[in-house]
């Protein structure tokens, strides 16, 4: 597949120009979750998960075992591997941000999953909306929605001060 070409339900989704926007976002909850990050894991971006023969999609930033690293030219990560998964909202993304990437991650177990919006149209201010896994459904419950600051205990102690947006 083409760099950043996803696989999602047997059909190929090309990427399109990221806006100042995704690409800041990402960039601010990376560094974030790289601060205090345990030995055992590791923060990857723009890596493309695979979930089974049919969808391969690219979260923005993934948290993985540290087990799971082969080596620099490795593409992707087997979802079984995936702790964390983060997408930034941009027009184009919306629908599989919202809708068909969080099913498909629950599905594969990914235990948690991010999704990082403006706070409206007019700002660059950062929404992170958190969930995570009921394992036995297998479907995400909301455990926080955080604006200015995003703290939480799961997968590891993480804070962002989502406000920094403003200076990078």
């Amino acid at each position: 597949m083409p760099p950043h070409t996803q696989l999602i339900d047997g059909s190929l989704v090309f990427p399109c120009p990221q806006q100042v926007f995704h690409s800041v976002g990402g960039c601010l909850v990376e560094r974030g979750l790289r601060d205090g990050l345990p030995d055992h894991l590791r923060v990857r971006r723009q890596m493309c998960v695979v979930i089974d023969d049919r969808n391969v999609p690219e979260p923005d930033v993934i948290v993985v075992r540290a087990g799971s690293v082969r080596g620099p030219g490795q593409t992707l990560y087997d979802a079984a591997n995936v702790l964390l998964a983060v997408e930034v909202v941009s027009p184009e993304s919306e629908s599989r941000d919202r809708d068909t990437k969080p099913h498909k991650y629950a599905a594969a177990g990914i235990a948690h999953y991010w999704r990082v919006e403006r706070a409206d149209a007019k700002d660059r201010r950062l929404v992170v909306y958190v969930y995570e896994l009921d394992p036995a459904s297998r479907v995400y419950a909301l455990t926080g929605i955080h604006r200015g600051q995003l703290k939480v205990e799961v997968p590891y102690p993480i804070s962002v001060d989502l406000t920094e947006i403003d200076h990078l």
